[in-house]
């Protein structure tokens, strides 16, 4: 016990100490997960919105298969990437693999199925007669359709939230495609697997707190979402 509570007050002396190593891994692991974040919403959000609100071709194949891939392992993530983007695959010829960029597909590949899904959830649970409204007055489809999406903007906030803690707490694919390596690919979720199995616990205790910190934040903000739209929802019914 004496040996942990060591360990943690060196951890906590080391994230106040403002250690450039550690600082570096955390910005990295945030350009990272931010870049991957955004690139899951520019794809997420529009292909959750199109099926929720039209009747397309393999609609449910499509909408299964999403719902499939919010639970894909992170490990066969990378296998897939690894062979793709390996020398001898077919974008080998684009040498991305143990990059940052490598690590960003592999985080998008897995918050883009949580952004779709919970948006499509979302805009579907939106009041019909929000959209009858909407009809009713002359809304263009467009207009009909961001009427529809900003209702459902606390669903959708939510689904992106979620994909960021997907992405954020992440260690098999961006370990295998990004290769682990010091002061260009090392993210915090990587660099605490190492630190750990070298037997040095100050940056993985460190980088754990960190993680745990914003893993509370993300969940708090989750929460505070769904609160807002539940009490938006009494509102309207109130009205």
């Amino acid at each position: 016990m004496e040996t942990i509570s060591q360990g943690f007050s060196r951890a906590v002396n080391l994230i106040f100490s403002g250690d450039r190593e550690l600082f570096e891994i955390i910005l990295l692991s945030l350009r990272v997960s931010g870049a991957a974040l955004l690139l899951a919403a520019l794809i997420g959000l529009p292909a959750g919105a199109l099926f929720a609100l039209k009747r397309l071709p393999l609609r449910s194949l499509v909408i299964n298969l999403m719902n499939t891939f919010m639970g894909l392992p992170p490990v066969v993530v990378g296998l897939v990437l690894y062979l793709i983007l390996s020398r001898s695959g077919p974008l080998g010829i684009l040498s991305l693999l143990y990059t940052p960029s490598a690590m960003i597909i592999a985080q998008t590949v897995l918050a883009t199925p949580i952004v779709f899904s919970l948006s499509l959830a979302a805009i579907v649970a939106v009041d019909p007669v929000i959209r009858q409204a909407a009809r009713t007055l002359g809304a263009t489809p467009f207009q009909e359709a961001l009427t529809l999406i900003r209702e459902a903007r606390y669903g959708i906030t939510a689904g992106i939230i979620a994909g960021f803690g997907r992405v954020s707490a992440e260690v098999g694919a961006v370990l295998m495609v990004g290769g682990n390596i010091a002061h260009y690919t090392r993210v915090m979720t990587t660099t605490i697997a190492l630190e750990t199995d070298k037997g040095e616990f100050d940056l993985a205790m460190a980088l754990g707190i960190i993680l745990l910190t914003l893993s509370l934040l993300v969940n708090f903000g989750l929460r505070a979402m769904q609160r807002q739209g539940q009490v938006e929802a009494r509102f309207r019914q109130w009205d």
